[in-house]
């Protein structure tokens, strides 16, 4: 079973950029499609951001689209997302996500298959 810690949470300025990691233990970690989701206060969990196995193919919800960017690195089993020109909407818990059940790319990258999940990294966006 896989571990997730995330990591790189904070208070950034509108306008600003933040980077995020997930390091994930106890698994062949390049087996997994991993995801990033985000849940704001009072509000329903988002999905941010997905990325396939090898990391050759990706997809992300319509409100990060162009702003933000997901990754992995599988000799180091991480997944980061660079968030750039950040919005105080932006402002959630974010959590890493993976999937060993996915073969097929766009069901991979789709988010909806995620069964392990991390505790999560605060962000949040204010001046």
């Amino acid at each position: 079973q896989v571990q997730l810690v995330e990591s790189g949470g904070g208070l950034v300025q509108p306008g600003g950029s933040l980077r995020l990691s997930c390091e994930a233990s106890g698994v062949i970690f390049s087996n997994y499609c991993m995801g990033w989701f985000r849940q704001a206060p009072g509000a329903e969990r988002e999905f941010v951001a997905g990325i396939t196995w090898s990391g050759g193919g990706s997809r992300y919800g319509a409100s990060v689209m162009g702003r933000f960017t997901i990754s992995r690195d599988n000799a180091k089993n991480t997944v980061s997302l660079q968030m750039n020109n950040m919005k105080p909407e932006d402002t959630a818990v974010y959590y890493c996500a993976a999937d060993s059940t996915s073969r097929e790319q766009n069901r991979c990258v789709s988010g909806e298959h995620m069964h392990q999940w991390g505790k999560g990294t605060l962000v949040t966006v204010s001046s």
